[in-house]
């Protein structure tokens, strides 16, 4: 019998070639406009979340509390942890922008999207992850210019609380409510269309890929840094991911969650948003002249894990379904 072919595996390949071909489309400021474009296949992906996931099971997943304490602490205290001793290792090797580059990757939110996204396609604890998202994107508001501080020994610059929430609020929080009032209309045809939604979560991520690309190829990543220093950027980004995939899922095993729960704390508790990180970094780091290194961790960690986490979602939604009586 022939291997079946994974569509969506081949189409991440072709992502990151099309970026690399042609990055101007998908870059920012590009006529894809990827900033509005993303945050339609955001609102998207969880109005059709809303329609499709009742009421009962949204709130169940939100009283996983030993789950969701994993998930968080994963993101805002492993993490940072990790990363401060990978810097007193390898820190006398690296820059130090770099090393500042490395800890903000460390202390930034969990991607909103594709952590949901890889969780469904993965058949994860989707209301889970929904909640865990949600509120990894409003603590890092607040944790991620602390510890930044922290690290630097200074208060801090100000920083645009509310447009954070109200972009939240407006593309996350808005369309997920939005598709829980539509169930009565719509709850039957989401889960008789099961497939189309699963293309949709797919496409998205694949977006997600080529636009991620596409900025860290427009940006001069990829060339005019040395090749030695983005080598040693993506082995540290591959040293942390590894290793918050370790945790995370020694963590879930101890504490007996199921699989679908370890699925869950794995994608929640792994990623780190770019989407997020570059303006928050233009905010924090304003007149840095060292900018570019402090961006360069996760302009190679953002499209590092939608890779490595999409062969792992597809490798765990291929098990088998549970028996029924």
């Amino acid at each position: 019998m022939r291997p079946k072919i994974d569509w969506f595996l081949l189409g991440m390949a072709t992502a990151v070639g099309l970026a690399f071909a042609f990055p101007s489309p998908g870059a920012k400021g590009g006529w894809l406009q990827p900033e509005l474009l993303n945050k339609l296949g955001v609102a998207v992906i969880f109005f059709l979340h809303g329609a499709g996931l009742p009421f009962a099971a949204l709130k169940a997943g939100t009283l996983r509390w030993p789950l969701h304490l994993v998930v968080q602490a994963s993101t805002y205290v492993i993490f940072p942890l990790l990363g401060l001793a990978l810097l007193a290792v390898a820190g006398r090797w690296i820059p130090a922008d770099l090393q500042l580059g490395f800890f903000y990757l460390c202390v930034l939110p969990s991607t909103v999207s594709s952590s949901v996204a890889m969780t469904v396609l993965a058949r994860g604890n989707v209301s889970a992850a929904v909640f865990n998202a949600t509120l990894s994107g409003l603590l890092g508001v607040f944790l991620t210019p602390l510890w930044v501080s922290w690290r630097l020994q200074t208060a801090g610059q100000a920083f645009p609380v509310g447009a954070v929430v109200l972009d939240l609020v407006c593309w996350l929080l808005v369309p997920l409510a939005l598709g829980q009032l539509s169930r009565p209309w719509l709850a039957e045809r989401v889960t008789r269309h099961r497939k189309l939604v699963s293309r949709v979560d797919r496409s998205t991520i694949l977006l997600l890929v080529y636009t991620s690309f596409c900025d860290s190829v427009q940006w001069g990543v990829w060339a005019g840094r040395g090749v030695a220093l983005v080598a040693a950027t993506l082995a540290g980004c591959l040293v942390l991911f590894w290793l918050l995939f370790l945790v995370t899922n020694a963590l879930g095993r101890a504490g007996g969650f199921p699989l679908e729960d370890r699925i869950t704390a794995v994608f929640c508790g792994s990623k780190k948003t770019l989407a997020s990180g570059v303006p928050m970094a233009q905010l924090i780091f304003a007149g840095n002249p060292g900018l570019s290194f402090i961006l360069l961790p996760i302009l190679i960690y953002h499209p590092m894990q939608l890779l490595i986490c999409g062969v792992l979602a597809a490798r765990w939604g291929r098990r088998p379904e549970p028996a029924t009586r």
